[in-house]
């Protein structure tokens, strides 16, 4: 799979740059007061309590680059070993023998003291691993077919090394496992705490297996670096899969993880250039009680296949309620969070991707299923490309800024679609959308801003709400468009269009009646030519339609049902021909925004879409309307209002 990322060259010091401005720093007491970081795309000024914000249509960097925070040392990589210049600890049960020098055997302890190369073999019932090499030289144990059980403490214990390398021997099957209660010599004392525990850097590699059986808390833990080059690991943990203290960073590898707690964490909230989770490439496949991923600084993801299952799934969701709930989302991320590439199949309890920080997905394919949110930020979220489609949310994709520019996104909310929320920290609560393609099925409302909405470019079909509590669209400043194509249907209680600022033409048409799902809205212009066919997926009464198409003082008319022998994609029909539907109304576009009903054009309402407008006339419908002075009606169905 081609990367844009080069193995040695990642790294977190240009985090927030490569995050945007937007992302947000740590709490007073773990974030640098006046550190600076900076790239070429932007920089950030990272302060105590602060968190520095661009606004919401800052150019955003392509790609991430990233220096020396996830180096793969030749070291690292290293899976070549010799049995003639190794040490050979072979384990036969009870204890083991050993045949060479850095190593001795005592009892069911086997202590490794000096750098160098270690073959292990065989199995140990009650016993452990230990390295202690006091002068930080490199360690390297080869697993050649090894099991190793101990009933009160870490089976692998990495006490004392520079690092430890772990080399799966190409065909074999190691495993090690641990006891459920850990016995330590004083009550202050609490570790290790995982079948396999370093308190230095540790790496996987090689292109063998390891099973860990983690029966009292972690599977896998690194006090500092944890890495993993290669292999194939199995790990089924009484608390977290893989712990990596200032960095957990995977190149390649299989990876299948069942947890009580987390999936894959990182556990350093002191300094802001660690506690990242990087991940160049693999095959995931995690399941966990609460986070699948959990960085207390940023997860940066350049590749790889993703199989993620949170709390027992997207149908667990009521779990939630509990007052002491965990958190159960599939990959979280204090700092923020950047795709590049990578496949992932979600389906979370809690939210699917979630940051206090700001969320970039830049590229891959993204396909989750949640209880929650779909993608959460309190900053901001930007994406440039990719495909991500939501197949169940509550809310599909919240942050109090949302810039839209590439790639095809697909959401399906039982609240609303896309939601910018108020945010304390952002300049200006905004949804803007520059390019991509975006579907929006929603039960609340489809595009729902409690600050403005501008849209200059790309593609938006919003399938909004059948109750007239919601709109398809809903603002609190101002919706101003000046290019793409945008349709949006839902009821017609709450309906807006888009603002009178705009400069692309748009028309509104509110129907007498419900239509049902499926009845074809088709517009065309005096001389047949088709600028709309579409065919919305849930019952509707309003439709709103804004196209570069729509010109001033062209007469158009609007009809309803019939049927397409076009190609038909998420409702939208292109070519084939429109044959058979019913005259709705004929009108001429005068103003920027022309608002219909079917006996022709109509006034919006002063004052019933905030600033700039935007509010219509609306149908009194199933859910009740407006009165003329703005005022909710109470529901008695029957025909709009007249003008």
């Amino acid at each position: 799979m081609n990367k844009s990322w080069t193995v040695k060259n990642v790294g977190v010091l240009l985090l927030c740059a490569a995050l945007m401005a937007g992302c947000s720093t740590k709490a007073a007491d773990t974030a640098s007061s006046g550190e600076a970081v900076a790239s070429a795309a932007t920089a950030v000024t990272a302060k105590s309590g602060e968190s520095a914000n661009a606004s919401p249509t800052s150019e955003q960097p392509a790609s991430i680059d990233l220096a020396d925070k996830a180096e793969f040392d030749e070291q690292d990589r290293n899976t070549a070993w010799s049995a003639d210049a190794a040490t050979t600890i072979q384990l036969n049960g009870e204890g083991a023998s050993v045949q060479g020098t850095g190593a001795t055997a005592e009892e069911r302890a086997v202590t490794i003291s000096s750098a160098g190369t270690y073959v292990v073999s065989g199995k140990l019932n009650d016993g452990q691993l230990v390295i202690d090499v006091p002068d930080d030289g490199i360690v390297q144990v080869i697993l050649n077919g090894a099991e190793i059980y101990n009933a009160s403490s870490a089976a692998i214990y990495a006490k004392a090394a520079g690092k430890t390398i772990i080399t799966l021997a190409e065909g074999t099957d190691n495993r090690v496992s641990d006891g459920e209660t850990y016995v330590y010599p004083d009550a202050t004392t609490d570790e290790p705490s995982a079948a396999i525990f370093s308190k230095d850097d540790l790496t996987i590699n090689g292109s063998g297996s390891l099973t860990v059986q983690a029966n009292s808390n972690d599977g896998i833990t690194s006090k500092d670096d944890l890495k993993i080059v290669g292999g194939t690991l199995e790990i089924d943990a009484a608390d977290d899969g893989l712990v990596g203290r200032d960095l957990m960073a995977v190149q390649e590898g299989t990876i299948t993880i069942k947890s009580a707690g987390d999936g894959i964490k990182t556990t350093n909230d002191t300094d802001t250039d660690k506690g990242n989770i990087v991940l160049f490439g693999g095959t995931f496949e995690i399941e966990s009680a609460n986070d699948g991923f959990q960085a207390e600084n940023a997860v940066l993801i350049g590749g790889g296949a993703y199989t993620i299952k949170t709390g027992g799934g997207s149908e667990a969701s009521a779990q939630l309620e509990a007052t002491d709930a965990p958190s159960m989302k599939a990959i979280k991320a204090e700092a923020g969070i950047w795709i590049e590439d990578g496949t992932f199949r979600i389906d979370s309890t809690d939210d699917s991707l979630h940051s206090a920080g700001a969320i970039r997905i830049a590229g891959g394919t993204i396909t989750a299923a949640t209880g929650d949110d779909g993608i959460h930020s309190d900053s901001s979220i930007s994406i440039t490309g990719g495909s991500v489609e939501i197949t169940k949310s509550y809310e599909g994709i919240e942050a109090p800024s949302i810039t839209l520019a590439g790639g095809e996104i697909r959401v399906t909310a039982s609240d609303d679609g896309i939601n910018i929320s108020d945010g304390d920290e952002v300049a200006a609560d905004r949804l803007t959308i520059s390019g991509g393609y975006l579907t929006v099925d929603a039960q609340g409302d489809g595009l729902d801003s409690n600050g403005s909405i501008v849209m200059s470019g790309g593609t938006v079909l919003v399938n909004g709400p059948t109750n007239n509590g919601n709109g398809a669209l809903d603002y609190d400043g101002t919706f101003e468009m000046t290019g793409g194509f945008l349709v949006a249907t839902g009821s017609s209680g709450m309906a807006q269009a888009t603002s009178d600022q705009s400069t692309q033409y748009g028309i509104m048409m509110t129907y007498p009646q419900t239509q049902a799902a499926g009845t074809l809205v088709h517009l065309e212009d005096g001389e047949g030519n088709a600028l709309l066919t579409f065919s919305p997926s849930k019952a509707y009464q309003s439709v709103f339609i804004s196209s570069p198409e729509l010109k001033k003082d062209v007469v158009y008319t609007l009809y309803s049902g019939g049927a397409s022998t076009g190609s038909e994609a998420n409702g939208l029909y292109s070519d084939g021909e429109y044959k058979d539907g019913t005259k709705v109304v004929s009108f001429e576009l005068a103003e920027n925004i022309t608002w219909l009903n079917e006996s022709g054009v109509t006034e919006a309402r002063v004052g019933m879409g905030g600033p700039g407008g935007g509010r219509g006339p609306g149908g009194r419908g199933e859910g009740g309307g407006f009165g003329q002075d703005g005022d909710r009606m109470r529901p008695e169905g029957g025909q709009p209002p007249q003008q």
